[in-house]
């Protein structure tokens, strides 16, 4: 969560980080400086692809949270499954 100081990063992957946060937390943080920002490192297709990819990737999250589930119990469950031949 503390991308931004981090070293580990790139200026390019922290905008990228950047967008994520306000895709999963806050759309407000996507204001006109961002898109400039955004628009200036990604094209059209990696933002849509971005976008898509962190929506989708947190939606999923949320929805097995809200299942209850616990991390490794789909694999789990779908290693039985095949194993069963079901």
């Amino acid at each position: 969560m503390r991308y931004e100081k981090s070293d580990k990063f790139t200026p390019r992957e922290k905008l990228a980080l950047r967008y994520a946060d306000a895709i999963m937390y806050n759309p407000a943080q996507a204001d006109d400086a961002m898109w400039a920002a955004l628009r200036a490192e990604f094209s059209e297709p990696e933002l849509v692809e971005l976008g898509y990819w962190v929506g989708f990737t947190f939606g999923g999250q949320r929805w097995l949270k809200t299942l209850g589930t616990k991390q490794g119990e789909l694999e789990a469950f779908l290693k039985e499954r095949r194993a069963s031949g079901k």
